[in-house]
């Protein structure tokens, strides 16, 4: 169960570790220190501590624990788990990457984002994802019972209203509800405001290290608690 209190202690322990066992966030922070929460007394750091993804361009490698990991960025991360295919799925990779992370049964392809391209649609469920110019090139090779899903950037989440929420760098975020509401795969995602707009921490992955990083258009809006869920939102 989701508590503001337990989604932040979570959020302060990779903070902790990062400071511990990233070189570039123990450079950072020991430069210039940082605020929620101070890791260094007396510093407290620039922007809140958000880092522009800008800034961790190139440097992926310092982004690696000491102990070793992967310095790569999975665009497409978390999409099986937010997602949820059923059993049985096949889910249409549309001009992306396929997922590392779909459930045991769901089988994966992957279509360049044009009209002759041909996919076996008779699974029992078939899930069409991509970016929404991707999915509407190929939507007239599309069956009626395809499900389309697009890849909506965190600064376009007032202009759709359908979609899973998408970053380059971040991968897949959290998703539209049929409450109405942009939900945070918070699980494995914890948000918070600062100067620079939203700033995003991936709370289960541990290689790259990826904290308080806020997207390269930034993000704006608020994140809150949703009334029919209980679970924390974005609200653009």
């Amino acid at each position: 169960m989701w508590t503001s209190v337990g989604w932040r202690a979570r959020y302060r322990r990779v903070v902790r570790s990062s400071f511990a066992t990233v070189p570039f966030y123990r450079e950072r922070w020991a430069l210039s220190g940082r605020t929620d929460p101070v890791v260094v007394s007396g510093r407290f750091g620039d922007d809140g501590g958000a880092v522009p993804v800008a800034r961790i361009a190139g440097r992926l490698p310092e982004l690696v624990p000491l102990a070793g990991g992967r310095a790569d960025v999975d665009p497409v991360r978390g999409l099986g788990t937010v997602l949820r295919p059923p059993a049985g799925s096949l889910v249409v990779m549309v001009g992306a990457l396929p997922p590392m992370d779909l459930p045991e049964g769901v089988r994966c392809a992957v279509v360049e984002p044009s009209e002759e391209s041909v996919v076996d649609f008779t699974a029992p469920s078939v899930i069409a994802v991509g970016a929404p110019k991707d999915l509407a090139r190929l939507a007239n090779a599309l069956p009626e019972h395809v499900r389309q899903v697009p890849l909506v950037a965190i600064d376009e989440l007032a202009d759709v209203d359908t979609g899973l929420i998408a970053d380059d760098v971040l991968g897949i975020l959290g998703d539209r509800r049929d409450c109405g509401q942009w939900h945070l795969d918070w699980q494995r995602v914890y948000a918070r405001a600062t100067p620079l707009g939203l700033a995003f921490t991936l709370l289960r992955q541990q290689s790259p290290r990826l904290v308080d990083v806020v997207p390269v258009e930034g993000a704006r809006g608020a994140v809150a608690s949703c009334p029919r869920h209980g679970s924390p939102v974005i609200v653009p």
